[in-house]
Protein backbone atom coordinates (compact mmCIF):
# COMPACT_ATOMS: atom_id res chain seq x y z
CA UNK A 1 0.00 0.00 0.00
CA UNK A 2 1.04 3.60 -0.50
CA UNK A 3 2.40 5.38 2.55
CA UNK A 4 0.91 8.88 2.64
CA UNK A 5 2.03 9.69 6.16
CA UNK A 6 3.19 13.27 6.60
CA UNK A 7 3.56 13.14 10.37
CA UNK A 8 4.18 10.28 12.81
CA UNK A 9 1.08 8.26 13.55
CA UNK A 10 -0.67 9.55 16.69
CA UNK A 11 0.19 6.63 18.97
CA UNK A 12 3.83 6.13 17.99
CA UNK A 13 5.97 5.81 21.12
CA UNK A 14 3.13 4.16 23.07
CA UNK A 15 3.81 0.56 24.10
CA UNK A 16 0.80 -1.71 24.57
CA UNK A 17 0.72 -5.18 26.12
CA UNK A 18 -2.26 -7.15 24.83
CA UNK A 19 -3.46 -10.08 26.93
CA UNK A 20 -6.52 -12.22 26.43
CA UNK A 21 -7.95 -13.93 23.37
CA UNK A 22 -10.65 -13.84 20.72
CA UNK A 23 -12.11 -10.52 19.75
CA UNK A 24 -12.81 -7.68 22.19
CA UNK A 25 -9.31 -7.29 23.65
CA UNK A 26 -7.45 -8.15 20.44
CA UNK A 27 -9.46 -5.75 18.27
CA UNK A 28 -8.64 -2.99 20.74
CA UNK A 29 -4.96 -3.80 20.16
CA UNK A 30 -5.53 -3.84 16.40
CA UNK A 31 -6.93 -0.31 16.47
CA UNK A 32 -4.06 1.00 18.59
CA UNK A 33 -1.42 -0.73 16.47
CA UNK A 34 -2.93 0.62 13.26
CA UNK A 35 -2.43 4.14 14.55
CA UNK A 36 1.16 3.63 15.57
CA UNK A 37 1.33 1.95 18.99
CA UNK A 38 3.82 -0.85 19.55
CA UNK A 39 1.50 -3.73 20.42
CA UNK A 40 3.05 -6.79 22.05
CA UNK A 41 0.56 -9.63 22.10
CA UNK A 42 1.02 -12.34 24.74
CA UNK A 43 -0.27 -15.72 23.56
CA UNK A 44 -0.23 -19.21 25.10
CA UNK A 45 2.66 -21.31 23.73
CA UNK A 46 0.34 -24.12 22.64
CA UNK A 47 -1.83 -22.91 19.76
CA UNK A 48 -1.82 -19.19 20.49
CA UNK A 49 -4.95 -17.06 20.25
CA UNK A 50 -7.99 -19.19 19.35
CA UNK A 51 -8.78 -16.79 16.49
CA UNK A 52 -5.82 -18.33 14.65
CA UNK A 53 -8.00 -21.39 14.07
CA UNK A 54 -11.45 -19.87 13.56
CA UNK A 55 -13.56 -19.84 10.41
CA UNK A 56 -11.72 -19.93 7.08
CA UNK A 57 -8.33 -21.59 7.72
CA UNK A 58 -5.56 -21.82 5.13
CA UNK A 59 -2.19 -23.47 5.80
CA UNK A 60 -3.13 -23.85 9.46
CA UNK A 61 -4.01 -20.20 10.11
CA UNK A 62 -7.32 -18.40 9.79
CA UNK A 63 -7.59 -15.60 7.24
CA UNK A 64 -9.13 -13.52 10.01
CA UNK A 65 -5.90 -13.64 12.02
CA UNK A 66 -3.95 -11.88 9.26
CA UNK A 67 -6.29 -8.89 9.72
CA UNK A 68 -6.85 -8.98 13.49
CA UNK A 69 -3.19 -9.62 14.27
CA UNK A 70 -1.78 -6.95 11.97
CA UNK A 71 1.03 -4.73 13.28
CA UNK A 72 1.39 -6.83 16.44
CA UNK A 73 4.44 -8.52 17.88
CA UNK A 74 3.62 -12.04 18.99
CA UNK A 75 5.31 -13.48 22.07
CA UNK A 76 4.43 -16.72 23.83
CA UNK A 77 4.17 -16.97 27.62
CA UNK A 78 2.59 -19.65 29.77
CA UNK A 79 0.62 -17.45 32.16
CA UNK A 80 -0.37 -20.46 34.25
CA UNK A 81 3.22 -20.76 35.47
CA UNK A 82 4.87 -18.47 38.03
CA UNK A 83 7.92 -17.79 35.81
CA UNK A 84 5.56 -16.96 32.93
CA UNK A 85 3.62 -14.50 35.05
CA UNK A 86 6.90 -12.93 36.15
CA UNK A 87 7.84 -12.40 32.49
CA UNK A 88 4.43 -10.85 31.83
CA UNK A 89 4.85 -8.58 34.84
CA UNK A 90 8.19 -7.36 33.48
CA UNK A 91 6.64 -6.61 30.10
CA UNK A 92 3.72 -4.78 31.70
CA UNK A 93 6.18 -2.69 33.73
CA UNK A 94 7.72 -1.52 30.45
CA UNK A 95 4.39 -0.49 28.93
CA UNK A 96 2.10 2.51 28.72
CA UNK A 97 -1.09 0.49 28.21
CA UNK A 98 -2.29 -2.97 29.20
CA UNK A 99 -5.33 -4.59 27.56
CA UNK A 100 -6.87 -7.68 29.19
CA UNK A 101 -10.19 -9.40 28.65
CA UNK A 102 -10.06 -12.26 31.11
CA UNK A 103 -12.88 -13.07 33.51
CA UNK A 104 -12.87 -10.52 36.37
CA UNK A 105 -10.53 -11.66 39.14
CA UNK A 106 -8.18 -13.75 37.00
CA UNK A 107 -5.50 -11.08 36.74
CA UNK A 108 -5.64 -10.55 40.52
CA UNK A 109 -5.23 -14.29 41.09
CA UNK A 110 -2.09 -14.16 38.96
CA UNK A 111 -0.68 -11.22 40.90
CA UNK A 112 -1.11 -8.98 37.84
CA UNK A 113 -4.10 -6.91 38.95
CA UNK A 114 -4.15 -3.09 38.87
CA UNK A 115 -3.00 -2.76 42.49
CA UNK A 116 -0.12 -5.18 41.91
CA UNK A 117 1.08 -3.31 38.82
CA UNK A 118 0.58 0.20 40.17
CA UNK A 119 3.43 -0.27 42.62
CA UNK A 120 5.94 -0.84 39.83
CA UNK A 121 4.28 1.09 36.96
CA UNK A 122 2.08 3.90 38.31
CA UNK A 123 1.71 5.42 34.84
CA UNK A 124 0.09 2.34 33.33
CA UNK A 125 -3.30 2.69 31.66
CA UNK A 126 -4.86 -0.60 32.71
CA UNK A 127 -7.68 -1.51 30.32
CA UNK A 128 -10.14 -4.22 31.27
CA UNK A 129 -12.85 -5.66 29.02
CA UNK A 130 -15.45 -8.10 30.32
CA UNK A 131 -19.07 -8.99 29.76
CA UNK A 132 -20.63 -7.19 32.72
CA UNK A 133 -17.83 -5.03 34.12
CA UNK A 134 -15.44 -5.49 37.03
CA UNK A 135 -18.03 -5.00 39.78
CA UNK A 136 -21.75 -5.36 40.36
CA UNK A 137 -23.76 -8.53 41.09
CA UNK A 138 -23.33 -9.93 37.55
CA UNK A 139 -19.61 -9.28 37.18
CA UNK A 140 -18.70 -12.96 37.61
CA UNK A 141 -21.12 -14.22 34.95
CA UNK A 142 -19.63 -15.53 31.69
CA UNK A 143 -19.52 -12.48 29.43
CA UNK A 144 -19.96 -13.69 25.86
CA UNK A 145 -20.99 -11.02 23.37
CA UNK A 146 -24.10 -12.91 22.26
CA UNK A 147 -25.50 -13.00 25.80
CA UNK A 148 -24.47 -9.41 26.54
CA UNK A 149 -26.16 -8.16 23.38
CA UNK A 150 -29.40 -9.59 24.71
CA UNK A 151 -28.86 -8.22 28.22
CA UNK A 152 -28.13 -4.75 26.82
CA UNK A 153 -31.58 -4.40 25.26
CA UNK A 154 -30.19 -4.41 21.74
CA UNK A 155 -31.48 -7.84 20.75
CA UNK A 156 -34.97 -6.99 21.99
CA UNK A 157 -35.47 -4.32 19.34
CA UNK A 158 -33.66 -6.27 16.60
CA UNK A 159 -35.99 -8.51 14.62
CA UNK A 160 -39.62 -8.76 13.58
CA UNK A 161 -42.69 -8.30 15.78
CA UNK A 162 -43.87 -11.54 17.33
CA UNK A 163 -40.77 -13.49 16.30
CA UNK A 164 -37.57 -14.45 18.11
CA UNK A 165 -35.06 -11.58 18.28
CA UNK A 166 -32.44 -11.74 15.55
CA UNK A 167 -28.67 -11.62 15.99
CA UNK A 168 -26.57 -10.03 13.27
CA UNK A 169 -24.09 -12.54 11.84
CA UNK A 170 -21.25 -10.69 13.56
CA UNK A 171 -19.97 -10.37 17.12
CA UNK A 172 -20.82 -6.70 17.29
CA UNK A 173 -20.77 -6.64 21.09
CA UNK A 174 -17.09 -7.53 21.09
CA UNK A 175 -16.25 -5.08 18.32
CA UNK A 176 -18.12 -2.20 19.95
CA UNK A 177 -16.50 -2.94 23.31
CA UNK A 178 -13.11 -2.75 21.58
CA UNK A 179 -13.95 0.60 20.02
CA UNK A 180 -15.07 1.94 23.41
CA UNK A 181 -11.87 0.60 24.97
CA UNK A 182 -9.71 2.30 22.33
CA UNK A 183 -11.59 5.55 22.88
CA UNK A 184 -11.07 5.25 26.64
CA UNK A 185 -7.36 4.60 26.14
CA UNK A 186 -6.99 7.63 23.90
CA UNK A 187 -8.69 9.81 26.51
CA UNK A 188 -6.61 8.31 29.32
CA UNK A 189 -3.38 9.02 27.42
CA UNK A 190 -4.39 12.68 27.12
CA UNK A 191 -5.44 12.82 30.78
CA UNK A 192 -2.18 11.20 31.90
CA UNK A 193 -0.15 13.86 30.12
CA UNK A 194 -2.13 16.52 32.00
CA UNK A 195 -1.83 15.10 35.51
CA UNK A 196 1.85 14.34 35.87
CA UNK A 197 1.94 10.85 34.43
CA UNK A 198 -0.52 9.01 36.66
CA UNK A 199 -2.29 6.11 34.96
CA UNK A 200 -5.77 4.79 35.61
CA UNK A 201 -8.04 1.76 35.15
CA UNK A 202 -10.49 1.64 32.24
CA UNK A 203 -13.44 -0.70 32.85
CA UNK A 204 -15.32 -1.63 29.65
CA UNK A 205 -18.35 -3.92 29.80
CA UNK A 206 -19.63 -5.46 26.58
CA UNK A 207 -23.27 -4.99 27.58
CA UNK A 208 -22.61 -1.31 28.33
CA UNK A 209 -20.98 -0.77 24.94
CA UNK A 210 -24.16 -2.15 23.38
CA UNK A 211 -26.32 -0.15 25.78
CA UNK A 212 -24.64 2.96 24.40
CA UNK A 213 -26.42 2.29 21.11
CA UNK A 214 -29.88 2.40 22.58
CA UNK A 215 -30.71 6.00 21.68
CA UNK A 216 -33.91 7.20 23.39
CA UNK A 217 -35.27 3.94 24.81
CA UNK A 218 -34.62 4.96 28.43
CA UNK A 219 -36.15 8.49 28.43
CA UNK A 220 -39.05 7.32 26.24
CA UNK A 221 -39.93 4.65 28.78
CA UNK A 222 -39.26 6.74 31.88
CA UNK A 223 -41.02 9.82 30.51
CA UNK A 224 -43.84 8.26 28.48
CA UNK A 225 -44.04 4.60 29.53
CA UNK A 226 -43.23 3.46 25.99
CA UNK A 227 -41.22 0.28 25.42
CA UNK A 228 -39.64 0.28 21.98
CA UNK A 229 -40.38 -3.01 20.27
CA UNK A 230 -38.86 -4.88 17.34
CA UNK A 231 -39.83 -3.29 14.06
CA UNK A 232 -38.46 -5.54 11.33
CA UNK A 233 -36.78 -3.52 8.60
CA UNK A 234 -38.33 -0.22 9.71
CA UNK A 235 -37.52 2.22 12.51
CA UNK A 236 -40.26 2.96 15.01
CA UNK A 237 -41.75 6.43 14.65
CA UNK A 238 -39.96 7.40 11.41
CA UNK A 239 -41.79 6.96 8.09
CA UNK A 240 -40.88 6.04 5.44
CA UNK A 241 -37.60 4.25 6.00
CA UNK A 242 -37.49 0.61 4.94
CA UNK A 243 -35.96 -2.08 2.78
CA UNK A 244 -37.73 -3.22 -0.38
CA UNK A 245 -37.29 -6.14 -2.78
CA UNK A 246 -37.00 -5.29 -6.47
CA UNK A 247 -37.90 -7.49 -9.45
CA UNK A 248 -34.26 -8.51 -9.94
CA UNK A 249 -34.45 -10.09 -6.46
CA UNK A 250 -32.14 -7.45 -5.00
CA UNK A 251 -33.00 -5.14 -2.12
CA UNK A 252 -32.83 -1.37 -1.82
CA UNK A 253 -32.95 0.80 1.28
CA UNK A 254 -35.03 3.97 1.01
CA UNK A 255 -34.99 6.74 3.61
CA UNK A 256 -37.68 9.25 2.67
CA UNK A 257 -38.65 10.57 6.09
CA UNK A 258 -37.90 14.27 5.57
CA UNK A 259 -41.01 16.22 4.61
CA UNK A 260 -39.75 17.54 1.26
CA UNK A 261 -37.88 14.28 0.58
CA UNK A 262 -41.09 12.34 1.13
CA UNK A 263 -42.90 14.36 -1.49
CA UNK A 264 -40.13 13.88 -4.04
CA UNK A 265 -40.08 10.15 -3.27
CA UNK A 266 -43.80 9.63 -3.78
CA UNK A 267 -43.85 11.71 -6.94
CA UNK A 268 -41.00 9.61 -8.33
CA UNK A 269 -42.98 6.49 -7.43
CA UNK A 270 -45.99 7.81 -9.36
CA UNK A 271 -48.08 8.33 -6.25
CA UNK A 272 -49.03 11.98 -6.49
CA UNK A 273 -52.04 11.25 -4.27
CA UNK A 274 -49.81 10.23 -1.38
CA UNK A 275 -47.27 12.97 -2.07
CA UNK A 276 -49.92 15.67 -1.55
CA UNK A 277 -52.12 13.92 1.01
CA UNK A 278 -52.73 16.50 3.75
CA UNK A 279 -52.27 13.97 6.55
CA UNK A 280 -48.92 12.79 5.20
CA UNK A 281 -47.11 16.09 4.90
CA UNK A 282 -45.31 15.60 8.22
CA UNK A 283 -43.82 12.62 10.01
CA UNK A 284 -46.56 12.42 12.67
CA UNK A 285 -49.19 11.94 10.00
CA UNK A 286 -47.06 9.54 8.00
CA UNK A 287 -46.61 7.31 11.04
CA UNK A 288 -50.41 6.94 11.20
CA UNK A 289 -50.46 5.92 7.52
CA UNK A 290 -47.29 3.83 7.59
CA UNK A 291 -48.84 0.71 6.03
CA UNK A 292 -50.36 2.64 3.13
CA UNK A 293 -47.06 4.34 2.34
CA UNK A 294 -45.03 1.15 2.79
CA UNK A 295 -47.36 -0.89 0.55
CA UNK A 296 -47.12 1.75 -2.18
CA UNK A 297 -43.32 1.76 -2.12
CA UNK A 298 -43.12 -2.03 -1.92
CA UNK A 299 -45.34 -2.34 -5.00
CA UNK A 300 -43.32 0.24 -6.93
CA UNK A 301 -40.00 -1.44 -6.14
CA UNK A 302 -41.38 -4.89 -6.98
CA UNK A 303 -42.19 -3.66 -10.49
CA UNK A 304 -38.67 -2.38 -11.29
CA UNK A 305 -35.02 -3.36 -11.09
CA UNK A 306 -32.92 -2.17 -8.20
CA UNK A 307 -30.74 -0.24 -10.66
CA UNK A 308 -33.78 1.66 -11.97
CA UNK A 309 -35.09 2.44 -8.49
CA UNK A 310 -31.70 3.73 -7.33
CA UNK A 311 -31.10 5.84 -10.44
CA UNK A 312 -34.60 7.30 -10.30
CA UNK A 313 -34.40 8.30 -6.65
CA UNK A 314 -30.84 9.60 -6.86
CA UNK A 315 -32.01 12.03 -9.57
CA UNK A 316 -34.64 13.27 -7.14
CA UNK A 317 -32.11 13.53 -4.27
CA UNK A 318 -33.87 10.88 -2.20
CA UNK A 319 -31.61 8.79 0.07
CA UNK A 320 -31.43 5.32 -1.46
CA UNK A 321 -28.90 2.54 -1.77
CA UNK A 322 -28.31 -1.16 -2.34
CA UNK A 323 -27.76 -3.89 0.22
CA UNK A 324 -24.14 -4.91 -0.32
CA UNK A 325 -22.43 -8.20 0.35
CA UNK A 326 -18.64 -8.40 0.58
CA UNK A 327 -18.25 -9.15 -3.14
CA UNK A 328 -20.15 -5.95 -3.89
CA UNK A 329 -17.90 -3.99 -1.53
CA UNK A 330 -14.69 -5.22 -3.13
CA UNK A 331 -15.98 -4.28 -6.57
CA UNK A 332 -17.34 -0.87 -5.57
CA UNK A 333 -15.55 2.16 -6.97
CA UNK A 334 -16.35 4.24 -3.89
CA UNK A 335 -14.94 1.71 -1.40
CA UNK A 336 -11.79 1.51 -3.48
CA UNK A 337 -11.50 5.26 -3.99
CA UNK A 338 -11.74 5.73 -0.23
CA UNK A 339 -8.94 3.21 0.37
CA UNK A 340 -11.04 0.78 2.39
CA UNK A 341 -8.95 -2.25 1.43
CA UNK A 342 -5.28 -2.89 2.07
CA UNK A 343 -3.14 -5.61 0.56
CA UNK A 344 -0.76 -7.81 2.49
CA UNK A 345 1.23 -10.86 1.44
CA UNK A 346 0.88 -14.25 3.13
CA UNK A 347 3.59 -16.69 2.07
CA UNK A 348 3.98 -14.75 -1.16
CA UNK A 349 0.26 -14.65 -1.94
CA UNK A 350 -1.74 -11.38 -1.85
CA UNK A 351 -4.61 -10.98 0.59
CA UNK A 352 -6.96 -8.03 1.02
CA UNK A 353 -7.85 -6.94 4.54
CA UNK A 354 -10.01 -4.00 5.64
CA UNK A 355 -8.59 -0.61 6.43
CA UNK A 356 -9.45 0.79 9.86
CA UNK A 357 -11.18 4.11 10.40
CA UNK A 358 -11.25 6.96 11.36
CA UNK A 359 -9.23 8.62 8.63
CA UNK A 360 -6.63 11.07 9.88
CA UNK A 361 -5.48 13.32 7.06
CA UNK A 362 -2.01 14.22 8.32
CA UNK A 363 -1.16 11.17 10.44
CA UNK A 364 -3.19 8.24 9.07
CA UNK A 365 -3.05 4.72 10.33
CA UNK A 366 -1.64 1.91 8.22
CA UNK A 367 -0.94 -1.79 8.08
CA UNK A 368 2.78 -2.49 8.36
CA UNK A 369 2.57 -6.30 8.44
CA UNK A 370 -0.15 -8.95 8.70
CA UNK A 371 -0.78 -11.08 11.78
CA UNK A 372 2.56 -12.78 12.53
CA UNK A 373 3.38 -16.40 13.21
CA UNK A 374 3.02 -17.51 16.81
CA UNK A 375 5.95 -16.40 18.96
CA UNK A 376 7.81 -14.85 16.04
CA UNK A 377 8.86 -11.85 18.16
CA UNK A 378 10.01 -13.77 21.24
CA UNK A 379 13.71 -13.07 20.73
CA UNK A 380 13.23 -9.41 19.80
CA UNK A 381 10.95 -8.62 22.75
CA UNK A 382 12.60 -10.70 25.46
CA UNK A 383 16.12 -9.67 24.49
CA UNK A 384 15.61 -6.01 23.56
CA UNK A 385 12.98 -5.06 26.13
CA UNK A 386 13.69 -7.40 29.06
CA UNK A 387 17.40 -7.85 28.37
CA UNK A 388 17.33 -11.64 28.67
CA UNK A 389 20.39 -13.57 27.54
CA UNK A 390 20.20 -16.46 25.07
CA UNK A 391 20.89 -19.08 27.76
CA UNK A 392 17.95 -17.80 29.80
CA UNK A 393 15.68 -17.90 26.74
CA UNK A 394 16.79 -21.43 26.00
CA UNK A 395 15.95 -22.44 29.56
CA UNK A 396 12.47 -20.88 29.24
CA UNK A 397 11.93 -22.75 25.99
CA UNK A 398 12.94 -26.06 27.54
CA UNK A 399 10.54 -25.45 30.42
CA UNK A 400 7.82 -24.60 27.86
CA UNK A 401 7.25 -21.25 29.53
CA UNK A 402 7.73 -19.53 26.18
Amino acid sequence: MTDTTTRPRPLEGIRVIEMGQLLAGPFTGTILGYFGAEVIKIEPPEGGDAIRGWREVQNGTSLWWHSLGRNKKSVTIDLKSAPGRDLAHQLIDSADVLIENFRPGVMEQWGLGPDDIKQSNPGLIYTRISGYGQDGPYSSKPGYASVCEGFSGFRYVNGFPGEAPVRPNLSIGDTLAAIHAALGIAMAIIERSNNGGEGQVIDVAIYEAMFNLMEAVVPEFDGAGVIREASGTTVTGIVPTNTYRCNDDKFVVIGGNGDSIYQRLMLAAGRDDLAHHPEMLNNTGRVKHEKTIDDALAGWCASSTSKHIIETLEKERVPVGPIYNVEDMLGCEHYNARGMFERVEIDGKPLKIPAIVPKLKSSPGKTCWPGPKLGSHNDEVFKDILGLEEDKLQQLRQQKII
